[in-house]
Parts: structure tokens; C-alpha cells; sequence
């Protein structure tokens, strides 16, 4: 039986690389593209396995040239201007990655005769602000986005859409809410407290953690469970729906820091900083996954307590 060929964009980032594990594991030819200059050291155990092409994805002419080489019977669109705190001061290269840079992938999917499904990364931050506040948020969620990243990645669903009802190509949406795990920039909170913890413990830097609002509250999954649900939906999902891949529950992020604190058993002083304090935050976070379990047959299996120890022991090893 011919193995399924997966396309990975942004295969080298943080859940393009574990991706590429789940993928590899499964069965899959597993190709992807790096950004130009960009490190491929996230796939230093795997790249022997996989294919890999420079792609810079603002290049119109470029994305149709690797696409059709490649010949994907899956294309997992995961490269984005990732982060929501750097995307205020980088509005405009936002809107341009992450909508400009989708149209560019989903015209050059067209020219694939035999794709099976294109699978779309959206993003939670697409719902923005919400009523009630503590509300658990249904894909039937109206969106009101209100970072110039959740903008971005609501215009590109409806891309997505667009060129379905167009075209007929095959979109399918992730809608995926925070998650964490071993390799993630230290530009998101949990690895930005395990690298300070790490740091602390090597006695390289004072027993100080910065903090900006600690009140809020975030569904929060290991990237190990949300790329499964990447593949479920290549395999499972339905074209046109979007999913919702999260663990259903709320945490606050002071708990999730006295958690580390308390993984790492120093004596860590917690100090507020109002540079790190952002206006726009939202207060609470929570999705609803049942369409996810019922459909794809979605779960989590990784414990919160088990993302933030491999997070921290990462960063051990890294710093």
C-alpha cells in the first residue's frame, strides 16, 4: 500500500517539529519547508526521515514550484507570524505572513490533482473577546478578535473557506487553543518561566521570576496531543468544519507558575512587571472539544503537570 505524502509548512518551528514525530510514527512520507536561514535544529533527530525545501512563503511563484514537486496528498499549513504579544508591534508583517502567505498555499494546492485534504492551522485567539467572560467557547462562537494575530488568522479562515466554496478544495480548520511542551519559543509563558527557572537553578541568574498578569486563565494542552489532533483531522475531519483542539479546561496562569516553582524546589521570589502587562488580555480562555472527541476521537493524554516537567527539563538541557 502506497504510504500518504504529508507537506508540512513550517515543519522546523515548534509544532511543525512534533508534527513531523507524530506523522513519521504513523506511516506518512513527511516533507516540509523552512523558512530561508531558518534552523532546522528542532529536527536534528528526524531530518534524515524527512524532505525538506527553503520556502519563504510570501513567494507566490516559489509556493506553487515546491508544492507541485512535492506532490502532497496532505498539506498541514502551520507557518505563521506565531506570536500575539510581538504582533502589536508587527502588525502589518502579520497580516502579510499569515493571510498573504495562506493565499500563496492555498492557490498553489489548487494545482494538486490528487490532494486529500488541505488542513488549516487557525487559532482560538480568532473568538478575541467574549460575554460572559468565563463563557466555554463552541466552534458556533462568533468572532471577535482583537489582537492583529487573531485578525490575521480569522481573515485567513475565511480564505480557507472561500476556496473551498470556490474551488471545492478540501479545507479543514484546527482551531487550536494554547499549548505547550519541549521546544517552544521562550516568547510564550511557559517556556518563559522554564527558562528563568533553569537559569535560576544554574545559579546564572537572580532567584527572580517577572511576571505580567497572573490572574488570567488559558485551556492549556501538550503540542503532543494538539498534533495528533492535526492528524486526526487529515484523517477524520470533515471539509469545511473547523475543530476545536483543546483540553475543555481553564487554568490560571499564577498556578501554572507555582507548579514549575514547585517542580524545580528553589526558593523563587515572584515579582510583577508592568512592561509584561498587556491591556488587550483576555481574562479567560476555555474550549469546548466535544465535536473534536466525538468526530476525530480526539483526547488528551498528556497531563499538564507532564507538559510543564518536559518543558522545564528542556530548557535544563538548553540553557
Amino acid at each position: 500500500m502506497k504510504r500518504p505524502v504529508a507537506f508540512i509548512t513550517g515543519i522546523a518551528g515548534f509544532a511543525g517539529s512534533h508534527l513531523a514525530e507524530e506523522l513519521l510514527r504513523c506511516g506518512y512520507i513527511v516533507c516540509g519547508t523552512l523558512a530561508p536561514g531558518e534552523s532546522s535544529s528542532n529536527l536534528a533527530t528526524i531530518e534524515k526521515d524527512i524532505k525538506l525545501a527553503e520556502l519563504d512563503i510570501l513567494d507566490a511563484d516559489r509556493c506553487r514550484q515546491v508544492t507541485l514537486r512535492l506532490k502532497p496528498d496532505y498539506l498541514f499549513h502551520l507557518a505563521a507570524f506565531a506570536s500575539v504579544g510581538k504582533s502589536f508591534a508587527n502588525e502589518r508583517l502579520v497580516y502579510r505572513v499569515n493571510f498573504d502567505g495562506t493565499l500563496n498555499l492555498l492557490a498553489a494546492a489548487l494545482r494538486l490533482k490528487h490532494l486529500k485534504k488541505f488542513i488549516f492551522v487557525s487559532s482560538s485567539d480568532c473568538y478575541g473577546v467574549l460575554s460572559p467572560k468565563n463563557k466555554t467557547l463552541t466552534e458556533q462562537q462568533p468572532f471577535n478578535p482583537i489582537s492583529p494575530y487573531g485578525i490575521s488568522k480569522a481573515a485567513a479562515e475565511f480564505a480557507c473557506l472561500s476556496y473551498l466554496k470556490r474551488f471545492e478544495l478540501p479545507v479543514t480548520v484546527a482551531r487550536s487553543f494554547n499549548h505547550s511542551g519541549p521546544r517552544q519559543s521562550q516568547d510564550f509563558v511557559i517556556p518563559s518561566f522554564a527558562r528563568q527557572i533553569a537559569l535560576i537553578e544554574k545559579k546564572r541568574s537572580k532567584p527572580v521570576i517577572r511576571v505580567g498578569d497572573l490572574s488570567v486563565k488559558r485551556d492549556l494542552s501538550d503540542v503532543r496531543d494538539i498534533v495528533r489532533g492535526y492528524r486526526l483531522l487529515a484523517q477524520r475531519g470533515a471539509v469545511g468544519q473547523a475543530y476545536n483542539l483543546c483540553s475543555g479546561k481553564a487554568v490560571s496562569i499564577k498556578s501554572v507558575l507555582q507548579r514549575l516553582i514547585k517542580l524545580s524546589k528553589m526558593k523563587i521570589d515572584i515579582v510583577v512587571d508592568p512592561a509584561l502587562l498587556r491591556s488587550s488580555d483576555i481574562p479567560v480562555i476555555r474550549g469546548d472539544n466535544t465535536l473534536a472527541a466525538k468526530k476525530l476521537g480526539y483526547r488528551s493524554n498528556y497531563d499538564l503537570n507532564e507538559t510543564l516537567q518536559d518543558t522545564l527539563d528542556f530548557f535544563r538541557q538548553k540553557t
